[in-house]
């Protein structure tokens, strides 16, 4: 439980990273691209064996890393255009909605079994992260408008969900760092490009913040990957438990951040996604041991 715990720290500051780039004027898309280079440094310095670049090609994960690195990029885009013409909270819903896809790809592939309760506390977190995240004036009201966070939605449970059946078939424990060296490299080469296209239409200037706020992104971005796929590997939980976990967690600390760092304003609505939230954490961790009590 612990790997679960600091993939969630790792994560929520990822969020509140992001919130000090507005207040720095941190331009994110070249911290972005600096972040990955920074998680793919960090990556090969924690794997312990020694690396033969010419294998690399040759692991049954790599193609996996390719297209995850460009998935991130993309989804990136997404939730920033999201974010733009929607609001910060159809983003964020249609982000931690995602976990929905490897929590049924667990059942349908791997047979994992759920029990009532469990499965009653998935679909609470559900509610729960709509709860915590949304904000009223922010309301989707044009059906069109709907198709980016979709995009957002199906493009994080992929990325999720490839990281789980990677995980389950093609990685060593001993090659976690590696796997995900390589993974946030793929993204660090796709971003370059799309910067390398970008300065044909416009001079580009190097930036010391744009760097700083790369490097604080990418060691926590790099660690919530790393300890995520360890608890992926213990036997505590299977994995639709863990990912719910893992979103849900994710939804309330970032929450409680945003008020003790930001002093963002909570509407009751979010208060009660965030008692939901508790409520269904309870529910799939320990819904089995739940169950059985009432039973006896």
């Amino acid at each position: 439980m612990q790997y679960l715990g600091l993939s969630i720290l790792s994560s929520s500051l990822i969020f509140v990273v992001f919130k000090l780039y507005k207040k720095f004027h941190i331009q994110t898309l070249y911290a972005i691209v600096i972040n990955y280079i920074v998680a793919c440094c960090a990556g090969l310095y924690f794997y312990n064996e020694t690396i033969n670049i010419s294998e690399i090609p040759t692991k049954p994960w790599f193609l996996s890393t390719l297209a995850l690195g460009i998935l991130f990029i993309i989804v990136f885009n997404l939730m920033a255009a999201t974010s733009q013409k929607i609001g910060v909270s159809a983003a964020s819903i249609a982000t931690k909605m995602s976990l929905v896809l490897p929590v049924l790809f667990g059942v349908a592939i791997y047979s994992e079994h759920l029990s009532h309760l469990q499965i009653g506390g998935i679909i609470l977190a559900l509610s729960a992260v709509y709860l915590a995240s949304t904000k009223d004036k922010n309301t989707i009201t044009n059906k069109r408008a709907l198709l980016l966070p979709s995009l957002v939605f199906l493009g994080s449970g992929i990325i999720d969900t490839c990281i789980k059946y990677t995980q389950e078939t093609h990685i060593k424990e001993t090659e976690y760092p590696l796997f995900s060296a390589i993974v946030f490299g793929s993204a660090a080469c796709t971003g370059i490009l799309f910067i390398a296209f970008k300065t044909l239409k416009e001079q580009i200037k190097i930036n010391i913040k744009n760097i700083l706020g790369g490097i604080c992104l990418g060691i926590p971005n790099y660690f919530s990957i790393y300890f995520l796929m360890k608890a992926l590997d213990s036997n505590i939980l299977n994995s639709a438990s863990i990912f719910t976990l893992n979103n849900v967690a994710i939804v309330m600390l970032s929450t409680l951040l945003g008020i003790a760092l930001f002093k963002e304003k909570i509407s009751p609505k979010n208060w009660v996604g965030i008692g939901l939230s508790v409520i269904s954490i309870i529910l799939v961790a320990f819904g089995n041991k739940l169950q059985t009590l009432l039973l006896l």
